[in-house]
Formats: structure tokens, C-alpha cells, sequence
């Protein structure tokens, strides 16, 4: 029988249980192979069940009748800067959208594919959040395409979805060098999503009535330090840890 490119096989379903896939993706034991590898999210899949699903498993039951998070998280699709596990939530708090440098566009209701402005549409008027959160991140690969230029192998799309941000390069002074202004670069990105939201006409509606507040943040990968804007002043400040 000819199987198709990726199949799941019965042994591959089985796993090597003497290799364990480590949750960084780094132990000695693990080949870049590996990590890559069915048998290593199985591995994955199956630590979760031992692990986690015991306690999880009667708050799930109560999700599988519906979700009604109170916060939206618009986040960046890069691995190490996960929402969830940022924010200390639980299943179920946080309806996550995650693209390319947090980005959303300005409220255009034609008939393109709108992914981005489609789930705002979803976590505004159906699941009714109170809060969207925009999380920036250090090191963000797209928010360097957008000052710096996009490598060759990411010119299909990834040059046009950061032009949503130009707006942002005008807000850094770029005579500072990158090392300089990388932080600055990713916040003014976060704060062009902020007011690209604005644009839409009920998310702006529902922010005037005070139903709904938007929050810019920005995270530290190698230090854990998370930002938040004060808007009424309108400057980012550390979120104490205690």
C-alpha cells in the first residue's frame, strides 16, 4: 500500500519511549532529527497526558460546552514568546491570535482573506473580550525585515505584511544604531497595531462606551522582563514582578 508524504504509521504512533523529547527541544539525547520529529510531539503529547491532563481535565470538560475568554492576546508566531505561559493563564482565558510581528491591519472590509481582522471580529463582537492585549517581543524577526530588510527566502509575503507597519520606522530615530533602537523598533510596532484597531469602527465604539480597553506590551526574551505602555503618559514602563 503506497502511503501518502507524512502518514502516521502505527509504529511511528508507539514512539520511541527510550528517547525522551525534552520540552526546550535541547537535551543531549535529541537530534535537530528528532525534535522535528512525530515521535517527539507524541512524546510530547503523551507527557501532557501523565502530567497535566489529570488536573486539567475537568476544567476541559467544562470548555468543551464553550469558551467565553475575557481577553484577547494578539502575540507574534515566534517560538519562544508564548502568551499563555507569559501570562500565567489557564485553558480557556485567552483567545490568542498569532502572526508575524503581532500584527493587524487597518479596518478594510472587502473581500480579501482577512485572518488577522477576522479574529478580532470574533474575540469583539461574538465571544465580547474586555481587553486586547498587542505583545511585542525582543528579538523579533519581522520587526527586523521591516528596518533592516527581509532575507531573500522571505520576499513571497513577509515584506508586505510589514508594511502594515511602516508607519512605525518614523518613530525611531534611525541615526541610533540597531543594538539601540531594536526595543524602541518592536514597541513602535506594537503601538501601530494599537491604533490600526482603532479603526475599527466597533472596536472603537465599544472602547468609547468603556467596554473594552487595549493594552500595548512588549516582553524580554532573554530576561523576562515584560513592558507595558502607560497611555496616559505615554511611556512604557517595567510590570513589577511582586
Amino acid at each position: 500500500m503506497v502511503r501518502a508524504p507524512g502518514a502516521i504509521s502505527f509504529s511511528t504512533l508507539r514512539g520511541d519511549r527510550g528517547q525522551r523529547f525534552m520540552n526546550d527541544g535541547h537535551s543531549p539525547a535529541t537530534t535537530p532529527e528528532r525534535a522535528g520529529s512525530l515521535d517527539a510531539l507524541f512524546d510530547g503529547y503523551r507527557r501532557f497526558r501523565a502530567e497535566a491532563w489529570p488536573e486539567l481535565q475537568r476544567r476541559f470538560e467544562q470548555l468543551a460546552k464553550g469558551q467565553s475568554p475575557k481577553v484577547m492576546v494578539i502575540g507574534c508566531s515566534d517560538s519562544r514568546v508564548d502568551p499563555q505561559q507569559i501570562l500565567g493563564a489557564a485553558p480557556g482565558q485567552l483567545f490568542v491570535l498569532r502572526n508575524v510581528a503581532a500584527l493587524v491591519p487597518p479596518y478594510a472590509p472587502d473581500q480579501a482573506h482577512h485572518g488577522a481582522s477576522a479574529a478580532v471580529e470574533f474575540a469583539v463582537r461574538v465571544l465580547q473580550v474586555h481587553r486586547i492585549v498587542v505583545l511585542g517581543h525582543a528579538g523579533c524577526g519581522g520587526v527586523k525585515a521591516l528596518f533592516q530588510g527581509a532575507p531573500a527566502e522571505a520576499s513571497d509575503f513577509v515584506v508586505n505584511w510589514m508594511g502594515i507597519a511602516e508607519e512605525a520606522r518614523a518613530k525611531v530615530d534611525p541615526s541610533l544604531d540597531w543594538d539601540a533602537r531594536e526595543r524602541l523598533a518592536e514597541q513602535a510596532c506594537a503601538e501601530v497595531t494599537v491604533a490600526n484597531l482603532m479603526t475599527f469602527p466597533w472596536v472603537r465604539e465599544r472602547v468609547e462606551e468603556g467596554s473594552l480597553s487595549i493594552s500595548a506590551m512588549h516582553f524580554g526574551v532573554a530576561n523576562g522582563c515584560l513592558r507595558c505602555r502607560d497611555d496616559a503618559r505615554g511611556v512604557w514602563c517595567d510590570v513589577p514582578t511582586e
